[in-house]
C-alpha cells in the first residue's frame, strides 16, 4: 500500500540520514505516519516533517506539513520520532513529534549544527504547539564516521503516556575525550508536555534565520 511519494532533500555535512518513516496508531485505529519531505519548499532546499493519516486499510489522506517554522526558513528537519496517545482518538488525538534538525540547511561538515526539537498537537494534527529545542547543538565531528557518513544512529523514538507527557528517546553526542566518542541515548527528565497550540499550516510561525535558543531541557542518559 502506497502512503505517499517522497520528495527528499539530501542533508548537508555527509550525515548518514534518509527519509525514514515513523508510524503510530490512536485508540480508534487511525494510523499516523511522519517523514522528512521537501515538497512544500520551492526548489527543495530543505525538508519539513510531513504527516499523513488513514482511517482505513486502503485510503490515505494527503500529506500535510507540520508547521515547525515557515517554509521560507533556513531550517532542515529530518528523522522524526512520532508518538500518539493510544487512549484517545479523532479530533482529540494527542500527538508528540520529536525530530532532528539543522538551523541552517546550507552548511558544511565543519559548520553544521545538529539539534533535536519537539512539537505537539492535541487535536489530531489540525494545529500544533510552538517547537521546543530538546538537545544540541552538536558538532558533526562529535559523531563517529562511517562508510555512509557521520552517524548519529537514525535512532529516535517517542511515546506518549495515556493523558500524560511525551517521552522521546534520542541519540545525543557530547564533545569526545581524545579519541573516545561520547554518544548515548537520552530521555528528557520527566518527559515533555503535550500541549498543542494554535500554529497551523496556513498560519505557520515565521522563523528567524536560525532557530531561537531556548533553555536546555534536562536529559537523563540511558
Amino acid at each position: 500500500m502506497l502512503v505517499s511519494s517522497i520528495s527528499h532533500h539530501r542533508v548537508a555535512g555527509s550525515l548518514r540520514e534518509s527519509p525514514l518513516p515513523s508510524a503510530e496508531v490512536d485508540a480508534a485505529g487511525t494510523v499516523y505516519v511522519a517523514w522528512a519531505d521537501c515538497r512544500f519548499r520551492s526548489g527543495c532546499p530543505s525538508n519539513d516533517i510531513v504527516m499523513a493519516k488513514s482511517t482505513s486499510e486502503t485510503t490515505w489522506a494527503a500529506a500535510t506539513r507540520v508547521p515547525i517554522d515557515a517554509t521560507s526558513s533556513t531550517v532542515d528537519h529530518f528523522v522524526p520520532g512520532l508518538a500518539v496517545d493510544r487512549s484517545i482518538s479523532g479530533t482529540s488525538a494527542r500527538i508528540g513529534l520529536t525530530y532532528y534538525y539543522y538551523p541552517t540547511a546550507s552548511c558544511s561538515a565543519s559548520t553544521c549544527q545538529l539539534d533535536v526539537g519537539f512539537i505537539s498537537s492535541v487535536n489530531g494534527g489540525t494545529s500544533w504547539s510552538a517547537a521546543t529545542q530538546v538537545a544540541g547543538p552538536m558538532t558533526l565531528s562529535w559523531l563517529p564516521n562511517t562508510s555512509q557518513g557521520r552517524m548519529f544512529g537514525d535512532y529516535i523514538s517517542t511515546s506518549v503516556l495515556a493523558g500524560g507527557n511525551a517521552y522521546p528517546v534520542i541519540a545525543v553526542a557530547n564533545a569526545p575525550t581524545g579519541s573516545t566518542f561520547d554518544l548515548a541515548m537520552y530521555i528528557p527528565t520527566g518527559g515533555l508536555a503535550v500541549t498543542g497550540g494554535s500554529h497551523t499550516v496556513a498560519a505557520a510561525p515565521v522563523a528567524p534565520a536560525t532557530e531561537p535558543v531556548t533553555a536546555p531541557i534536562p536529559l537523563t542518559a540511558h
